[in-house]
Parts: structure tokens; sequence; C-alpha cells
């Protein structure tokens, strides 16, 4: 029974977007890749995750198919962020996330405390 639930539960499409974006340093990094390329450490200042959560994250998005990772031969190395279409195609559901967070969420409120 277990694992008719699972299969169901993969089925629906809510569930597969929820585990692919339900995160939100997730939806922070492609917010900030909306805007163009980015390296790591720029990603690293405006999101201000420690260098292993963002890593993992960028892993994630890059087997997800939402970014691309571009190392350029110089020294010292340097890589480049994109979102690809699949990463822009969520650009309007942040944008609505942003909307109900300005029109339902206070700056005070207790989501933002820094606990989870």
């Amino acid at each position: 029974m277990a694992q008719t639930q699972q299969t169901s539960a993969c089925a629906c499409p809510v569930t597969r977007a929820a585990k692919l974006l339900g995160d939100h340093w997730t939806l922070l990094i492609v917010h900030d890749l909306a805007d163009g390329c980015r390296r790591f450490h720029q990603l690293q200042e405006s999101t201000g995750m420690s260098p292993g959560v963002l890593s993992g994250r960028l892993r994630h998005l890059e087997a997800a198919g939402m970014i691309t990772r571009r190392q350029y031969s110089e020294i010292p190395p340097r890589v480049e962020y994109t979102l690809t279409e699949k990463g822009r195609a969520v650009l309007p559901i942040i944008e609505l996330l942003r909307d109900y967070g300005e029109t339902w969420l206070a700056e005070d409120d207790e989501l933002c405390d820094g606990t989870e």
C-alpha cells in the first residue's frame, strides 16, 4: 500500500513541483539568476547561504535542468550559473510569491525570525 501511495503522490504535478522548488534557498537562487548569469560568490553574498548549502542547491538545480554551469579555463577558475528555459519558467511563480508576501505577510512576521 505504501508503494501505491508513493506512486500516486509522484504522479501529482504539485508534489513534483514542491519537491523541486519547495525550499526557500532554491527559490532565492532562481530569483537571483533572473537578471542573468551569476558567479558562486555573488550568489553567496546576495542570499547569505553558507558555501556548503549553496553548492548543494546549485548541484540539485543543475541536475534538475533548471540551471547551467559554465566553467572557464582561467586562474583562478571562474564558474557562472545561468537559468535554463525550465528555470526561467519558475520566475512568474516567484513573482506571485513576492506579491503574496507583500500583501499578506508583514516584514516583522514570525516567519522572518530566522528559525525553521
